[in-house]
């Protein structure tokens, strides 16, 4: 271990129970965004969904259920925490009344990040908080997406609003944060509204890997195609918690029967390794819709896997 790294350990579990200390991401030290290489942050908003709310709660409960992440990842060897610096940068400002304002505040907060040239990973709040946060990373030009869920959102609108969490990629393909070619989304599934919900999508460019795809192929050929996809240029990661199957991760806001396995997904995010990630998040997490905290263990054991992977493609630069 560095002695710049030093101070941005987690709690020792031998020595403070993982019951006690302050409930920060994956035990970390409270830290600004220009005094780490890697911010995990909340957004606690869910004003952008459209039926089932409750995942404004989730980046308390996702920092509670990481308590359970422990150093080093049983595969790789790795210790996050001893390649990067890694703090708990707090949770980006929002107004619960006004969705459009609270769109502007976390772009504000994600902008100040990327400012300090620190690389977010986020725990939402909706899925309608992607676009925001592209707004900060991409304003400079579009990015890769590598999409994990079980819906598009790629709708134009829902009750005459444009701005839920069924369209933040659509959005961001209008305001070119988005490179629709070096986009992907994997595990989609479920019964539609209407025949032409893809149309935009297909026709925008953007790769759609339904999950009896995903079934018959299986992780390894589909993140192969993923990887060649967005190559070697920035890609931001995204992974809807609703892409796991409801009987492993019910508390969501949308679920959709016939999902991914938790061991399924975090091979998935395993063999992201080595992608120029600008950024991720882990979105829809909604506790009030499962009192066991499964669902929140679930997005934080995945973060964890997804902070592994951006700790070491950081250490071969």
């Amino acid at each position: 271990m560095s002695k710049s790294n030093a101070q941005f350990q987690p709690l020792d579990s031998g020595l403070v129970p993982r019951f006690a200390g302050l409930p920060t991401f994956m035990r970390l030290p409270i830290a600004r965004p220009d005094e780490v290489d890697i911010a995990l942050v909340g957004v606690p908003f869910d004003g952008g969904t459209t039926n089932r709310t409750g995942a404004r709660h989730g980046p308390r409960e996702i920092r509670n259920q990481s308590s359970l992440v422990r150093r080093v990842h049983h595969v790789t060897g790795l210790s996050p925490f001893d390649r990067i610096k890694a703090g708990d940068c707090g949770d980006a400002p929002i107004n619960p009344l006004d969705l459009m304002e609270s769109l502007d505040r976390i772009r504000d907060f994600f902008a100040q990040i990327h400012a300090a040239r620190t690389r977010p990973l986020t725990a939402g709040g909706d899925h309608l908080i992607t676009l925001p946060i592209l707004r900060a990373l991409a304003s400079k030009g579009p990015v890769g997406l590598i999409h994990f869920d079980a819906h598009s959102d790629t709708y134009d609108s829902f009750f005459g609003n444009r701005y839920n969490h069924g369209t933040p990629f659509r959005r961001a393909i209008e305001e070119g944060l988005l490179d629709p070619k070096r986009m992907i989304q994997i595990g989609i599934r479920g019964a539609i509204s209407d025949a032409s919900n893809y149309d935009f999508a297909r026709d925008a460019g953007v790769r759609i890997v339904f999950i009896e795809e995903f079934a018959e192929r299986g992780v390894k050929p589909v993140m192969d195609e993923a990887r060649k996809l967005v190559g070697d240029k920035p890609t931001y990661v995204t992974f809807d918690i609703d892409a796991l199957d409801p009987s492993i991760a019910p508390g969501t806001g949308t679920p959709e029967i016939g999902g991914i396995t938790t061991r399924e997904a975090q091979a998935l995010v395993r063999l992201l390794d080595g992608i120029d990630i600008i950024g991720a998040d882990l979105v829809e997490v909604s506790p009030p819709l499962d009192p066991t905290g499964a669902t929140a263990l679930a997005g934080a054991t995945l973060m964890f896997e997804l902070l592994c992977v951006m700790a070491s493609s950081a250490g071969r630069n």
